[in-house]
């Protein structure tokens, strides 16, 4: 049989003496909280066979994928051993890689949208189409979940199986990006950017044209944010981001005003005073968490929320929270929390902004490595430092 490179990780399988299995983990061995559960990851560059295709696959020649903070929480562990990654996964052996573009090069026999040639990306939520969730219109909370790299092989690889029905077209790109290595890499965004869409517009319900924005954490999930906020009319987007480069970035992408919420602490003053400030004392109207420091921020926003006001959590905050709800009552606040991608049209929106020229996803891009070089863009990417790297099979 064919063999390919990709990277995979291993990891054992070492469930908490406090971790309460259930039964769906039990057989399936996909967990929902990894942290609980595996232990000492570690990732390899190895040779494996190109994986069968069924029926109603798609097997995608790689071009692009994006390394995701995912990723890096699946390699890094706590000091019992413990992957940080805190949410659902099969980790004991898998290929890593979500964030996916190439060009179609095997078809089954049951696809009938796509054909040998076509350039795509992929969703990463395998929802099932079947269970209660998906039918009343819930894809990213299907009972029966599998997640590309996450529980099933990904795209750190020269070739990835998929089903077809998480593929999207983006051929169109050919008419804007005139490098074809762009067109891929912006194919390798779509993912990230329509988790920032379900987030903002399906589970936040998105924002009236004036209103003013909030983003606390700025990796690409948030850069994108903050360029689909001003696409959706924000008057004033604000940034809280620790990092200098990706507080640039943030400027790049639309953000009126960035800031560095540690100098803000450290010289004595308060983020949510900030926010206050520069709504002229009113609160902010929408507030985009992406930072997984839930527990720095959640007070911030509680303290500086306009009437009305939306709070939505898109990164998993690695310990419980404290909230203080009865700050919101008087507000008319809401929270939200936004998990996934797929379903509501983001994936086709997201492509079609992009292909209309109104969201510019390769200004994030900041290195690319080959797979072979793919340990090296790793260690890079724990650093923090980058916004979107991109690994080329």
């Amino acid at each position: 049989m064919a063999k390919m490179k990709a990277l995979k990780l291993t990891s054992k399988y070492e469930p908490k003496k406090d971790y309460h299995m259930t039964e769906y983990e039990l057989t399936t061995k996909k967990i929902w909280d990894s942290n609980s559960v595996w232990r000492f990851p570690e990732l390899n560059l190895v040779e494996v066979d190109i994986p069968e295709i069924g029926p109603k696959d798609i097997l995608i020649s790689v071009k692009s994928c994006g390394i995701c903070g995912s990723d890096l929480h699946f390699v890094e562990y706590d000091e019992e051993g413990y992957m940080l990654y805190p949410g659902h996964a099969r980790m004991e052996k898998i290929i890593l890689g979500h964030e996916i573009s190439g060009i179609v090069y095997k078809i089954g026999p049951e696809v009938f949208d796509f054909i040998v040639g076509d350039y795509v990306t992929t969703e990463e939520m395998t929802w099932c189409g079947e269970c209660v969730a998906c039918r009343n219109g819930f894809p990213n909370q299907c009972e029966r979940l599998e997640e590309v790299g996450v529980t099933y092989d990904g795209g750190f690889a020269e070739y990835l199986r998929v089903p077809a029905k998480l593929c999207w077209n983006i051929n169109g790109f050919k008419n804007i990006y005139k490098e074809e290595e762009l067109i891929f890499d912006v194919g390798a965004t779509i993912e990230p950017n329509s988790v920032a869409y379900n987030a903002i517009f399906e589970r936040g319900q998105g924002i009236r044209p004036g209103q003013r924005a909030v983003v606390f954490g700025c990796g690409p999930i948030g850069l994108f944010g903050i360029s689909q906020l001003k696409v959706a009319g924000a008057s004033k987007v604000m940034v809280f981001e620790p990092g200098e480069g990706r507080r640039k970035l943030a400027l790049e992408m639309g953000a009126d005003k960035v800031f560095d919420p540690i100098s803000i602490t450290e010289s004595g003053g308060r983020v949510e005073d900030i926010i206050l400030d520069e709504t002229n004392g009113q609160g902010a109207d929408f507030f985009m968490e992406s930072s997984g420091a839930t527990e720095m921020t959640m007070p911030a926003m509680l303290n500086s929320l306009n009437v009305n006001g939306k709070i939505i959590l898109v990164a998993w905050p690695p310990k419980p929270v404290p909230t203080d709800f009865k700050k919101m009552f008087p507000r008319a606040a809401q929270i939200h929390c936004s998990m996934g991608h797929s379903g509501n049209g983001s994936f086709e929106n997201v492509i079609r902004l992009i292909s209309a020229g109104m969201l510019h996803p390769e200004k994030i891009i900041t290195s690319r490595f080959k797979l072979i070089d793919g340990l090296e863009a790793m260690e890079l990417a724990k650093k923090r430092e980058a916004a979107k790297i991109i690994i080329k099979p």
